[in-house]
């Protein structure tokens, strides 16, 4: 494809798939889009690890690295020991909202403790180990998921010959990106899974294509939120994206990570099934609505904790969640929930991950064929 995406990055199919799962990130790439590897909680070792077996497994295909190192976030500035602790109040609303589902809170302090990880890789000190293990491998794109790239990634990544892509959520965003020498956009619209604004995608990218192109910047725009499908693609890239970033639609795949239990509650869910919300992370995510959810949006529930502080108090109990229900717990089958976007309710089918590249060609094709077919003699 005549994309600069395309040139860009050396890849066939301008389709890049985010996944914390390297089996996910190898068969995209052997599909002919890009892989790229999540990485924000994991510690430079297990990165190391990760990263060794794509180079091992991909056949010398282009993937890339997504981290996350936010410009806000609480202590950001201050040494790690200042970190403010975690309010007894949310330890014990977590703690009871499991216990109404027979779940055994027994464990979350010291897993609490364990996640620290994840607060450390949010500063640039820590992500700074991350990115000289990233750069160590070959990759072909670093991506920071919140905010202005530290100028760390920016110069190494110039130093490098990788492109430094950058996610946004409003045109303001994406204009201080492009001052910030980004060099692509991924411009995630409100339907997103994960961590997104509140403008539609519909809406956010031939805006911000606009303001790009005022300023006279030349910056590609992937588009990202709520796409799972080819014919979504070709809309988005007709409306000023070069391509697309997609992360949900790569949940259901045979390769992925995802908890069986919240696999099959994807499959099932419709596109009304999300919830963006605060309490997952402290940043608003949208996530797969559950009790678990409902509980912390309902009235009286704690104020969510800036973030990496709501982390400690959800990923514990959420990970001895997934864990419970895969054994068949039904209290946790009943919470379990997942990041994912609003395109769940296109999400119908388990593929394998080279399957959905082939059937976002094929639809992406035929939507070209569709719109073609409007325009006269």
């Amino acid at each position: 494809m005549q994309s600069p995406i395309c040139t860009m990055l050396g890849i066939e199919f301008p389709l890049l798939a985010f996944s914390h799962c390297r089996d996910v990130v190898v068969a995209v790439s052997k599909a002919g889009g890009m892989g790229v590897f999540g990485a924000a909680s994991l510690p430079p070792e297990r990165l190391e690890e990760e990263l060794a077996w794509i180079d091992a497994h991909i056949g010398g295909l282009p993937y890339g690295v997504d981290l996350i190192v936010p410009n806000s976030f609480a202590g950001k500035g201050e040494a790690p020991s200042a970190l403010p602790k975690v309010p007894d109040s949310h330890k014990q609303f977590a703690a009871e909202l499991l216990g109404k589902f027979d779940v055994d809170a027994a464990g979350l302090d010291a897993a609490a403790e364990a996640r620290q990880s994840f607060g450390e890789n949010l500063r640039e000190d820590g992500a700074a180990k991350l990115l000289e293990v990233a750069f160590r491998h070959p990759i072909k794109l670093i991506a920071n998921a919140l905010g202005v790239p530290p100028q760390l990634m920016l110069d190494l990544g110039k130093r490098h010959g990788v492109p430094v892509a950058a996610l946004v959520g409003t045109r303001d965003h994406a204009l201080a990106q492009v001052r910030a020498g980004v060099d692509i956009l991924v411009v995630a619209g409100g339907e997103a899974g994960g961590h997104c604004g509140e403008v539609a995608t519909m809406v956010l990218v031939p805006e911000v294509a606009a303001a790009v192109e005022a300023v006279g910047a030349t910056t590609p725009i992937l588009a990202a939120g709520g796409i799972v499908t080819g014919r979504q693609m070709a809309a988005a890239m007709a409306m000023g994206a070069h391509g697309a970033w997609t992360g949900s639609v790569w949940l259901t795949t045979a390769e992925a990570e995802t908890n069986p239990v919240v696999k099959e509650k994807m499959l099932a869910a419709t596109s009304r099934d999300t919830v963006r919300s605060k309490s997952r992370t402290g940043k608003p995510s949208r996530q797969l609505r559950s009790p678990w959810t409902d509980a912390w949006e309902a009235e009286g529930a704690p104020k969510p904790l800036p973030m990496p502080l709501q982390s400690l108090v959800s990923e514990p109990a959420l990970r001895k969640i997934d864990k419970l229900s895969e054994g068949g717990h039904e209290g946790a089958k009943a919470l379990a929930t997942y990041w994912v976007g609003q395109g769940v309710g296109l999400m119908n089918e388990a593929m394998g991950a080279g399957q959905v590249v082939q059937a976002f060609k094929e639809d992406w094709i035929a939507a070209c064929e569709r719109l073609n077919g409007f325009v006269g003699e």
